[in-house]
């Protein structure tokens, strides 16, 4: 036998659907408002990772900078300083120089004088001995003339390669602390 179906049962099996339809389309919308806040706290949080990464690459950014900046500063004055040591040291060798001049020129001069004396004196003499005895003395003092010239100009040159190079000496143990701390 086949049942016959009542418009009431009808009724509530259409109500129930109805409730079945709506408790889905509620289960659904809560499934789709928990996606969509998942979203937005998704985005969100991707958002202030961005920001936080886009500050520290500017905070990043800047100090390199400033740094390049600082070295930049650093290799200016290292290099007016290079230039002032090597200023310094063309000074002193240009003294160093005239001085030279002046002491050589005063050797020739003295030397060309005791020459002329000696010349004067070798006219004077009476023997062949005399001759011989005057012209070994003046050899003599001429050597011993030209041995004291040739140390104190050794002595100059010395002196002079000291001074010279203690401005250049400076700067190489500047350079070479500056390393040394680098390289900590």
């Amino acid at each position: 036998m086949t049942r016959q179906s009542t418009p009431r049962t009808e009724a509530a099996r259409a109500s129930s659907a109805v409730n079945d339809t709506a408790t889905v389309a509620n289960k659904t919308a809560d499934t789709g408002n928990a996606l969509a806040d998942r979203a937005v706290a998704g985005v969100q949080d991707a958002s202030a990772q961005v920001a936080s990464l886009t500050l520290e690459a500017q905070k990043s950014m800047g100090e390199s900078i400033e740094d390049v900046s600082e070295r930049m500063q650093g290799l200016s004055s290292f290099g007016q300083q290079n230039f002032d040591a090597f200023s310094k040291a063309s000074e002193i060798s240009a003294k160093t120089l005239e001085n030279f001049s002046g002491e050589v020129t005063a050797y020739t001069k003295k030397a060309h004088e005791d020459s002329i004396a000696a010349i004067q004196d070798l006219s004077s003499v009476k023997s062949v001995a005399e001759l011989v005895e005057k012209q070994m003395s003046f050899a003599q003092h001429a050597f011993d003339g030209w041995m004291q010239q040739a140390t104190a100009i050794g002595e100059m040159y010395t002196n002079a390669a000291k001074e010279v190079s203690a401005p250049i000496e400076a700067r190489v143990a500047a350079l070479t602390e500056d390393m040394k701390i680098t390289a900590r």
